[in-house]
Formats: C-alpha cells, structure tokens, sequence
C-alpha cells in the first residue's frame, strides 16, 4: 500500500535523503539541474516540514514535497528564485510572516511508479494546505509550472499578478515559465474548490485515516498520517 506522512526534517535525516534523492533524479530527467528548492539547507531546519509518498511495505520514495515556514531567518525559495527578477518578493513575504505567519510548499514531486494516480497533481497540493491548520501561519506561497497552476487554484491559491510579468516568470529555465501564487487564507480557503476544500477539511479532522482515493488510473487505497508530531508552535498567537 502507498502512504503519505509528513514530519519534520530534522526528525528523519534518512527519509530526507531519499526524498532528495529522489527529487534529484526527477529535475535531471526534465533537464532542470539548477533550482531554489533543491538547496539542503532545510534539513537541519526544524521549520521545515516535508510530505513523503512511500510504500509502506518497503519504505520505497514515490514522491513528495514540503512546507517550509520563514521563521529561522532562512529566505524562502520562492524568495532566491525571483529576487533577482522582482525584488517584491522579499518585502511581501516578510509582510506576510509578520502579519500571521506564512510558509511555502516546494520541491514537488512524484515518480513514475505513481503517475497518473492523481499524487502529484492534486494530493500534495491538498495535503501541503490541509497541514499549515497545525503550523503558526495564515498564509502558503508556492511558484508553480503551468501544469500545477490548477493545483493550485483547487486548493484556493490565487496569482500573484503584481509580481513579474502579471505574475509570470521565465524560470527555472529561459525556456520555462513559472507562475507566483499565494493561499492567502489557510484556515477558511474560500477560494478553493468546494469538494476539494471538503476533502482539506476531513484530513484536518481526521490526519490519520485510510481513503480510496481516485485518479486517471483508477481506485487505489492511500493510508494518511498527517499529523505531525514534536511541534510546540502556540497557535493560539495567530488564530
């Protein structure tokens, strides 16, 4: 059986290697060797929450992502990737961490094995939205290629068009084109897609649960372990 579980970098140096292993042998394959969200400088960050597809019988990485918060005085990747073209970023994601906290979901990923179960496309996503519930934020900032845009939308992020070209930027290659998005509401998501607002809420409810899940290929069962497990955050400072 496929499973999903998120937990803290620094609580599972080995199960961050071959997410980064992983990761790596993805980027090469589409011929992407330099990327924000591949630096590892995040897996000594226990802000640094990272989603794990795996196989639960062997410990196999099909996939994953993580949650990144700014809170260690490391910039988001988001931040290294288009400072360079839009100085903005900077100023707005440090507007946001100050007014509430805020986080991104980054380095996206999904083997072949999984294609087609509907994983990276929209699982990830929705997990990434359905955890921040449990983190000091109110707000996720992702930068999407054109495929993942929609993911996005589902889960009720939104264009950031004061940013770039109306949000658009050449990266990571010039013949690539990447999309800033934020989630400005975790807690309410009011733009997101009605089901798929439904299906964050019942995993925030219920973080460890057992769901047939559906994709392009069909039905498959997928065991969820969401909760994460030695945080302190107060959340009561924000909510």
């Amino acid at each position: 059986m496929v499973g999903i579980r998120v937990f803290r970098a620094v609580d599972d140096a080995d199960a961050c290697k071959k997410y980064i292993e992983g990761h790596r042998r993805i980027l090469e394959i589409h011929g992407v060797v330099k990327i924000t969200s591949y630096r590892h400088d995040w897996v000594d960050d226990p802000h640094t929450m990272v989603i794990l597809v795996e196989e639960l019988e062997t410990g196999r990485v099909f996939g994953g992502a993580r949650l990144q918060l700014r809170r260690s005085g490391i910039p988001l990747p988001i931040e290294l990737a288009l400072n360079k073209y839009d100085p903005k970023i900077l100023s707005m994601v440090s507007d946001a961490e100050q007014n509430g906290g805020t986080c991104e979901l980054c380095g996206l990923w999904n083997s072949m094995e999984v294609a087609g179960m509907g994983i990276g496309s929209y699982i990830l996503s929705r997990i990434g939205a359905a955890i921040s519930s449990q983190l000091p934020v109110t707000s996720i900032f992702v930068l999407c290629s054109p495929v993942t845009v929609r993911m996005g939308r589902r889960v009720g992020a939104l264009v950031e068009r004061t940013l770039g070209n109306n949000g658009l930027f050449y990266y990571p290659k010039d013949d690539l084109i990447a999309t800033a998005m934020v989630l400005s509401d975790c807690d309410a998501l009011i733009h997101a897609d009605e089901n798929e607002r439904e299906l964050i809420f019942d995993l925030r409810r219920n973080p460890k649960q057992t769901r047939v899940e559906s994709g392009p290929k069909g039905q498959f069962e997928l065991d969820y372990d969401i909760l994460i497990r030695e945080l302190n955050y107060n959340l009561s400072d924000i909510k």
